[in-house]
């Protein structure tokens, strides 16, 4: 399954123009760095970032579905997948939900950083930080996300660390193309 995650995440990422690397691997973790500057202000940027729901690619979603994703930006915040499941005659609901990451420092239009391990990580020991930096600049902002990988895992680092990267810039591409989608009126 691993292979699949590699080569699909490896495809996907060829298709983005951002600058995107491996910064740093160490035998227990890694490094990814993923920039894009998006056409947009700080402040579109951050309200952006702060809706999963309408960027993210559904590939990297328990649910098949981003809409069912959310982000609370403050700290303690559950940037949180709600998968739906089977209603009953009874009414009760048999829905289930993903903790992707807690929120543990939220600077509106400057830093967003997390806490958790995102997709197969996420059934690891291993965690990782996620800080996502905003930084106006002249045709837009500039937006950095470095996810900082850490712990222990069945993973081999040099496999994982390409997987995870594609997925990071993947997500960036979502992120900078949904910016660049006309308003709707």
């Amino acid at each position: 399954m691993l292979r699949h995650i590699v080569s699909f995440c490896a495809a996907a990422a060829l298709s983005a123009p951002l600058a995107a690397e491996i910064v740093e691997t160490r035998e227990d973790g890694f490094v990814t760095r993923d920039t894009a500057v998006v056409a947009a202000s700080p402040m579109e940027t951050w309200l952006a970032l702060t809706r999963p729901g309408q960027w993210w690619n559904p590939s990297h979603t328990w649910s098949g579905d981003p809409a069912n994703m959310s982000l609370e930006p403050q700290a303690g915040g559950c940037f949180c997948e709600r998968v739906p499941g089977e209603d009953r005659e009874d009414g009760f609901s048999l829905d289930g939900s993903a903790l992707h990451m807690t929120v543990v420092q939220a600077y509106p239009l400057r830093v967003l950083r997390m806490r958790g391990g995102l997709g197969p990580l996420q059934g690891e020991p291993a965690t990782g930080i996620l800080t996502i930096t905003l930084k106006e600049v002249d045709e837009g902002t500039r937006v950095l996300w470095e996810y900082n990988v850490g712990g222990p895992m069945r993973y081999e680092i040099a496999e994982i660390s390409k997987a995870v990267d594609a997925v990071m810039s993947q997500q960036l591409a979502g992120l900078r193309d949904h910016l660049a989608e006309p308003a709707a009126e």
